[in-house]
């Protein structure tokens, strides 16, 4: 079963969706605060299931509507994908892969994993 780790960057909180495997799989931006870190925890849930996937790394790509799961290419040439919600917003993103089928595996990974996963918030290291 995954889970939402809500950890303090350095500018305010933000989340890790890790996978059962303690992999981390989607991280998201820093927010202004808890309240808002959440929201945005409750927007991938929302969202994640629904999205459909466009692969930007495919000439011609077909454009899919919102919400919908981005693969494309990052400039070390690696893959990657980011989640963006009905209204347009990035709500989160991956690591790069080397490979495409791992970055589409993430993908199929966030989606089972968002549905019953628990929201833990990380301590503070004193």
């Amino acid at each position: 079963m995954g889970k939402f780790v809500i950890k303090q960057a350095k500018s305010g909180p933000m989340f890790n969706l890790k996978a059962g495997n303690g992999e981390i799989i989607l991280t998201s931006e820093v927010y202004s605060d808890e309240k808002a870190c959440r929201n945005g925890i409750e927007s991938v849930i929302k969202n994640a299931q629904a999205a459909a996937i466009e692969d930007q790394t495919v000439e011609g790509f077909e454009t899919q509507k919102n919400p919908k799961f981005e693969v494309y290419t990052d400039k070390s040439g690696g893959t990657r994908f980011r989640l963006k919600a009905s209204n347009g917003q990035n709500i989160g993103k991956s690591e790069s892969y080397k490979a495409k089928a791992s970055c589409l595996k993430g993908i199929e990974s966030v989606k089972k994993n968002v549905v019953d996963a628990k929201i833990v918030v990380e301590e503070a290291a004193e």
